[in-house]
């Protein structure tokens, strides 16, 4: 999708890209500020794909001129962060109106770092075998109380 956006832009030209660049601006954006790739150790696939961001972002700016691309880059950076903390808002709100909700959430996030860390003690030590937590569907499912 990066390189299709790239040779639209090349193809459109100057005058007619402008009018379309926050639209895509905002992909590039996403993956080159995204930090996904360092948590899942994803080691082939995220490098190219921030390279090849790059490469575009740094053709749209030649295409269209500093000025015009600092416009809309800001603009997408704006947008973004407004959504960012719209999100931790609305998180921290749904807090205090279900705490139910949020304690199960609570639970399944302190149940996801334990599990990561018998696995990186695994891999950090090959002969230790960690005890890991037996799933029972119907406990799983059951309401936290």
């Amino acid at each position: 999708i990066f390189k299709f956006l790239g040779a639209i832009s090349v193809d459109l030209g100057q005058d007619r890209i402008k009018p379309y660049l926050p639209t895509i601006l905002t992909p590039l954006y996403r993956e080159l500020n995204s930090n996904y790739a360092e948590q899942v150790n994803f080691v082939l696939i995220t490098p190219t794909l921030k390279n090849l961001s790059q490469e575009i972002i740094e053709l749209l700016k030649k295409l269209v001129g500093l000025e015009a691309f600092s416009l809309a880059f800001s603009s997408v950076q704006k947008q973004a962060n407004q959504k960012r903390a719209m999100r931790k808002k609305q998180r921290a709100l749904q807090t205090v109106a279900n705490p139910d909700i949020a304690a199960r959430r609570k639970l399944k996030r302190h149940k996801n770092k334990a599990e990561t860390r018998k696995r990186k003690i695994e891999s950090l030590r090959p002969m230790y075998k960690a005890k890991r937590h037996r799933s029972n569907a119907l406990k799983d499912l059951a309401m936290v109380e």
